[in-house]
């Protein structure tokens, strides 16, 4: 198992060596208050994440782990150079299969993983968004297991949510220890709320006549990522709203206000598809807002991101991403995917079901750690029970090596020890391609736990990327 800060061997490696020194001179004690400080900040703020399922307060404090995780800029650099080429050829990848679907005629994807996709929206064949941009935000979670293996777990191409984290992260680290940012060798990540504004004027909508008005489209305040939803309108200075403050007249869409209707040209949506309008959607959705789609289709506004982009983030489509590279950019993919079996081919389900105590399987369409099986931790009665379910539905269901995840320091119950970490950066595209230096690390702060979720007991720690 590759260490972040020793690597595989005893030595601090380079762009650990001021955590190293700070831990160190700090101790165990100070850390601990620090942490006590943070949370307490966490708690005033309401830096918060709902859990519906499980009883009791749904209201969770995401624990917060105060030992950074240090990229060093040339690390960065190449990871930067990997994130924008996936991001390309995903949106590439969307244009096609809603047009002309040459990657589906070269028989490179599979016209089932597509056509037969339950993200897939048939409404949106031959839309052009503006700018041909479908997905605005892509976060690709990424996975390291070596000083130079990198490696994508997965995309997220719909709506990645967590940047709020990324964002609060920062903030409370140089609250709590504003000592480690003197030397003003850590690159910055509050431009990200001007960078994504930036974004969404970009992808205005042909009707627009003036400075585009953008809002972000909410559920409501009992959505599990609503406190997100707040904070990025805040810090972007654009209306939060909700779908019951819209209304579609003459094909454009428009807000109510204290002052009268308003124009909204530009809608950062956190709405499933499903829900977006009942015209056009489904009809029992008591989110929608009704004739939106068709504003959308005629050039009356920009839904961020379009209708059906989650096509693309599928976790079966995900193994065919580094033939996307090939097919649209005409490149080698400079990050690779983590190794794959397709349940719903028989020799690869075969392999998977003699395998399953080796193995981790997902579901196709799971999400937030739920649905899957890890095998190494698994019982000989899940195994089965997931075996059956596989045989059920076989192209429900993808398997992947367990894979040795990086760990990064930590502070736990006996001192400072690695625990399991993952990386989601969000790249924002328009008319061109952002990406602040930095993202979300997922922790794992179960010892030998590999799944890092916030929901399934992972936490947050803030990323650092050193200046060159």
């Amino acid at each position: 198992m590759f260490d972040e800060m020793t690597g595989d061997g005893a030595e601090v490696r380079a762009p650990y060596s001021d955590i190293a020194a700070w831990i160190e001179a700090s101790g165990i004690d100070a850390l601990r208050r620090h942490t006590a400080e943070a949370e307490a900040i966490f708690r005033r703020i309401g830096i918060t994440f709902a859990v519906y399922d499980e009883g009791g307060d749904p209201e969770r404090l995401i624990p917060f782990d105060l030992i950074p995780r240090v990229f060093a800029a040339a690390e960065w650099r190449r990871l930067e150079r990997g994130i924008r080429q996936r991001a390309l050829a995903l949106n590439a990848f969307l244009q096609d299969v809603y047009h002309r679907g040459e990657i589906l005629r070269a028989g490179i994807v599979p016209e089932r993983l597509v056509y037969r996709n339950a993200a897939f929206e048939p409404a949106m064949i031959g839309v052009d968004p503006p700018g041909r941009v479908y997905s605005h935000v892509v976060g690709i979670d990424i996975v390291r297991t070596g000083e130079q293996e990198f490696q994508v777990l997965e995309d997220n191409c719909r709506t990645p949510s967590g940047v709020s984290y990324m964002l609060e992260n920062r903030e409370c680290m140089m609250r709590t220890c504003p000592e480690l940012f003197r030397g003003g060798d850590i690159e910055p990540v509050d431009v990200y709320p001007e960078e994504l504004r930036r974004t969404l004027e970009e992808v205005a909508p042909p009707a627009c006549d003036g400075d585009p008005v953008i809002a972000l489209l909410t559920p409501g305040p009992f959505n599990s990522a609503y406190y997100e939803h707040s904070f990025l309108a805040d810090l972007m200075g654009i209306e939060l709203v909700e779908p019951q403050d819209l209304f579609v007249d003459e094909g454009l869409c428009w807000m109510r206000t204290t002052q009268g209707p308003e124009r909204v040209d530009v809608l950062y949506r956190r709405i499933d598809d499903a829900f977006l309008d009942p015209i056009s959607f489904r009809p029992d959705s008591m989110l929608g807002v009704p004739g939106l789609f068709d504003a959308y289709r005629a050039g009356g506004v920009t839904l961020c991101s379009a209708p059906g982009s989650g096509v693309a983030d599928d976790k079966e489509v995900y193994v065919y991403v580094p033939e996307m590279i090939r097919f649209y950019l005409g490149q080698e993919p400079i990050l690779q995917n983590v190794p794959t079996w397709r349940c719903s081919h028989d020799e690869e389900r075969t392999y998977v079901l003699e395998r399953l105590d080796e193995l981790v399987v997902k579901e196709v369409h799971g999400s937030g750690g739920y649905g899957m099986l890890i095998g190494p931790h698994s019982t000989a009665a899940e195994r089965t029970a997931f075996a059956e379910k596989i045989r059920r539905d076989p192209e429900g269901y993808i398997a992947q090596p367990t894979l040795e995840l990086s760990s990064s320091p930590s502070l736990a119950e006996g001192g400072v020890a690695g625990r399991h970490v993952d990386f989601r950066p969000y790249c924002l595209i328009g008319r061109t391609i952002r990406l602040v230096p930095g993202g979300l690390t997922r922790v794992a702060l179960r010892e030998g736990s590999l799944v890092v979720n916030s929901s399934q007991g992972g936490g947050v720690k803030d990323t650092w990327v050193l200046a060159e």
